[in-house]
């Protein structure tokens, strides 16, 4: 528990530097010391809590919906962006956005999960059909299906001239998050509050179908439950802010070393992991080339890879 205070502790300070960093200049000290004429204040009510937040939601939200796709598919390298679910999530914005574009942005995030929650249970159906002998075949068949249907998305975005748009929903990037934008993501963290509730159910289903069953279990609800909330959270992170790849593959594999596979242990500590790593990353792209700043998706993606490439060995090396 202290340590886990720590790691909150950890998040909070990270929180405090990003509400800091920024190209407009803030005058912290004239706020703090009351001589502010509403200048610092605007900046920090518009722009930089609002930016902060949506950091935190986005990167809780999906390290936990990559720890339950773990369990649900049991397997390590199961998660949104390893199993075709955010590309069918793209697949179903652009959809709606031909189709219905004054859908108001909820009624477009339901039809984004409604796609991703098809693309998901393709996947689901692809795993049961092929014979699986290696465990990395999964995040690779996953990869394969994700492949199919962006270039289906990118075909149809090219015939209606909104590739800009799908390269945005694909490009994890929170620049443009501002006061009435990224309040969307509170879904996610209410589904995070849910995951939690859930955590023993999620645990029960991860050890199979039969033992699920024998404990008097429903294993296919909990598995629609699990499925579902995937599908909404990462449907609602890729309308606000676009995709953030590998969050939900690295976070939950970092804390299972550590904490172990029980989920109720574990959720806490992916939410604040989450929350830390997508903070760091953020901070590290406005400050390397500052005052130009390095979408996220590009950031998490650089180090996420470095450290999945980490886990395969480490997988392969313990299987020698």
């Amino acid at each position: 528990m202290r340590t886990l205070l720590l790691a909150i502790v950890a998040m909070l300070a990270l929180a405090c530097v990003s509400l800091l960093v920024g190209v407009t200049h803030m005058p912290i000290w004239a706020l703090l010391s009351g001589h502010d004429d509403g200048h610092a204040a605007r900046i920090l009510a518009i722009s930089r809590i609002p930016r902060t937040m949506a950091l935190i939601l986005a990167g809780a939200s999906m390290a936990i919906a990559g720890l339950i796709m773990q369990m649900m598919i049991r397997n390590r390298f199961a998660e949104p962006t390893t199993s075709g679910t955010v590309e069918a999530a793209s697949l179903g914005l652009l959809t709606v956005t031909i189709m219905a574009p004054d859908l108001p942005v909820m009624g477009k995030m339901l039809v984004a999960a409604a796609f991703a929650l098809a693309g998901t249970l393709l996947f689901v159906r692809l795993l049961r059909l092929v014979p699986l002998r290696d465990p990395l075949m999964v995040p690779l068949l996953g990869i394969m299906l994700g492949g199919v249907i962006h270039a289906v998305a990118t075909f149809i975005a090219y015939r209606f001239d909104l590739l800009q748009s799908l390269l945005a929903w694909t490009m994890g990037d929170f620049s443009g998050v501002l006061r009435g934008r990224y309040e969307l993501l509170w879904v996610g963290g209410l589904l995070a509050a849910v995951a939690w509730i859930a955590a023993d159910r999620f645990t029960v289903a991860g050890l199979g179908r039969d033992f699920t069953t024998n404990l008097g279990l429903n294993y296919k609800r909990v598995l629609a439950l699990g499925l579902v909330i995937v599908s909404m959270v990462t449907s609602a992170v890729v309308v606000t802010v676009g995709m953030i790849p590998f969050l939900g593959l690295i976070v939950p594999n970092v804390v299972s070393l550590t904490v172990g596979d029980n989920m109720r242990r574990a959720v806490p500590w992916v939410a604040v992991l989450g929350a830390i790593f997508v903070l760091s990353c953020d901070i590290l792209g406005r400050i390397i080339r500052e005052p130009y700043e390095i979408p996220l998706g590009t950031v998490v993606g650089v180090v996420g890879s470095a450290m999945f490439l980490w886990l395969v060995l480490r997988k392969r090396s313990h299987a020698a």
